[in-house]
């Protein structure tokens, strides 16, 4: 407690120093009053209030993102006649694209880290310190991908936005790693409440996504900021932009096998869209071209599928919204299908090649340089799939078939099975349509999609190599601890040498004049040759004149293991439980030696960690 009102006073003088020093016209008022508030609230008073604001913010940046977005988007599809309508489709999706590259290459020099991966990242290699461009190269760059016809989501922007708006916060009024972590989570909660104005999916959101294996007490700031994110939304946002739908059935008992075999229906789904991601992730990444011949091959792609299929053009609301409303032949009427005959298997046929094209679309829209998320794909992916199977089962003769609430459970599926949120998923849809009586169907097919998709993957397959890697926390709370330490700052770097060529005297001298128990043996170029523990040399120190003769070569011995600066600490800890041995040498690519690790050392620093983490 000593500590933390010592950081607050000197954050405070510092403030008074810079106050003094520019002037009253350079400082912001409300930085010092909300300087002088954290000196007089204690800790959980002034959380809400970071809270509330930090919320605020987060909220009005998910609502300007998503009205700069509408307004474009609106523009290119309704304004414009059918005819030049095709025009668009192939000129937008190439253009956003391309200029979102640009942009990224020239304004933020190249750095594009986006998704929720790179907010895991930050949370646990980073010490939950974002970086303040994301406050707003987040908005640009989704702004311009999305609103030109990306077939990605906004969520996953707004939501590495409001964290970034709260790790900045954190940073400014100099709060601890977690108080930073939880306004973190907090400006990503509000932005995705805002985003689907829905505050109890984006605490949801923040318990299952971002702080998975970071224990916490407080939660009452996640809320707080959800809430205001939401307000915000909802007072701001037009009716047509919200992400609301008012039309569906009540639950019936007797739907329970529809909803059976749906969860089945987007749980494979789910994984189809995993794997095709990757897939296309992969292919983009080994193309030996430059990063903007890629977003211009993607480019052109996506703006050929968006001419063939234009519901994979943007986010795709609005068609998912025209399911649950009935207006089927809005679906098609500006494809190249409207030359068809329209009947209910034309359609369905349509309505497949969509599904099984989304999953490229959006690929092909992240990994070729655009930005986004699949959150919005996900719901867009699963409500398609949702009324896809309505229909084929009214087609094969089934009655009162619940068309829309299979619409609403789809989405909720498939998001579950693509991101791993069951929880999210269900209060999401339930929010956005008033559907809380639709809770039981909404927790079949999300659950049923989830746990298909742990038995295909038991951690998902965006963030699998980064979890294995130990770059991001997983719900071992054990490992997530042993990988925020680093091996770099475990190295003893002032470990005693002695060259395999000096005389054994030498050797005398340095362990009657030092504090180590081990000594590492190299030649004249540092190369490590061996070690030597105290428990080696002590049977010579009683006896030295009869055994001059020998060599620290004869004496040394190899170490039984070696420990290199890029190895992760859980890695080092596992050598140590092999080998039996408290100290290993670390060496370099060259074998050049840098110094001892010890695993006493190691677990000192985990139980401070721990210790850290528990306060």
């Amino acid at each position: 407690m000593k500590i933390h009102n010592k950081r607050k006073y000197l954050s405070f003088l510092k403030f008074k120093r810079d106050f003094q020093k520019y002037g009253l016209e350079k400082v912001r008022s409300y930085e010092l009053v909300l300087h002088w508030l954290s000196n007089r609230l204690s800790r959980n008073q002034f959380l809400i209030l970071s809270g509330i604001l930090v919320g605020c913010t987060a909220g009005l940046a998910g609502v300007i993102l998503k009205t700069l977005v509408h307004t474009i988007h609106y523009f290119i599809v309704n304004k414009v006649h059918f005819e030049y309508q095709i025009l668009f489709y192939i000129v937008f999706p190439f253009l956003g694209i391309v200029l979102t590259t640009s942009i990224v290459l020239t304004l933020f020099k190249g750095q594009d880290r986006k998704g929720i991966g790179a907010i895991l990242y930050e949370i646990a290699q980073n010490s939950s310190i974002v970086s303040s461009v994301k406050m707003y190269s987040q908005i640009v760059q989704s702004a311009i991908t999305v609103g030109l016809g990306g077939s990605a989501g906004l969520e996953s922007p707004i939501a590495v936005t409001g964290a970034a708006i709260g790790s900045n916060y954190a940073q400014t009024y100099r709060l601890g790693y977690k108080e930073r972590t939880l306004l973190l989570a907090a400006g990503a909660t509000a932005g995705i409440a805002s985003a689907f104005n829905a505050p109890i999916a984006g605490v949801m959101f923040a318990f299952e996504i971002l702080l998975t294996g970071v224990v916490f007490s407080d939660f009452i700031p996640l809320v707080v900021a959800a809430v205001c994110g939401s307000l915000l939304s909802r007072i701001l946002l037009q009716e047509d932009i919200l992400f609301r739908f008012h039309a569906r059935e009540s639950f019936n008992y007797h739907n329970v096998p529809y909803y059976l075999i749906l969860g089945i229906v987007t749980g494979l789904y789910a994984r189809y869209f995993v794997i095709i991601s990757q897939k296309v992730e992969h292919f983009i990444k080994e193309l030996k071209v430059s990063r903007i011949r890629k977003a211009m091959i993607g480019g052109a792609a996506l703006s050929l599928l968006c001419v063939l299929f234009p519901p994979l053009f943007g986010e795709g609301y609005e068609t998912v919204k025209d399911f649950t409303n009935g207006n089927t032949h809005f679906i098609i009427e500006n494809s190249l299908f409207r030359y068809f005959e329209i009947g209910n298997w034309t359609v369905i046929i349509f309505l497949v090649l969509i599904c099984l094209l989304k999953a490229f679309a959006t690929s092909i829209t992240i990994f070729s340089g655009g930005n986004g998320g699949n959150f919005a794909p996900s719901l867009f992916a699963g409500g398609t799939v949702g009324f896809l199977f309505a229909m084929i089962c009214q087609q094969i003769g089934f009655e009162d078939v619940p068309v829309t609430n299979l619409v609403l459970v789809g989405m909720a599926g498939a998001m579950s099975g693509v991101l791993y949120a069951p929880l999210t998923a269900i209060f999401l849809i339930a929010e956005s349509s008033f559907g809380y009586d639709l809770f039981i169907p909404l927790m079949i097919v999300s659950v049923m999609s989830y746990l298909m998709a742990k038995w295909f993957s038991p951690i998902s397959p965006e963030l699998k190599n980064m979890a294995d890697e130990g770059k991001i926390f997983t719900h071992e709370h054990d490992k997530n601890l042993m990988s925020s330490l680093r091996t770099k700052e475990l190295i003893d770097r002032d470990s005693q040498t002695i060259s395999q060529d000096a005389p054994i005297n030498d050797l005398y001298e340095l362990i009657k004049n030092g504090k180590k128990n081990i000594f590492a043996i190299t030649d004249d170029e540092k190369m490590l040759k061996g070690i030597l523990t105290l428990d080696d040399i002590r049977p010579l120190l009683f006896n030295r004149d009869k055994d001059a003769s020998f060599t620290i070569q004869q004496l040394m011995k190899a170490p039984p293991a070696v420990i290199h600066p890029e190895d992760e600490p859980l890695k080092i800890i596992q050598i140590f439980d092999e080998t039996g041995v408290w100290n290993l040498p670390v060496v370099d690519a060259q074998n050049r030696f840098i110094g001892f690790i010890s695993k006493s050392t190691v677990l000192m620093s985990y139980r401070e960690l721990l210790k850290e983490y528990s306060d």
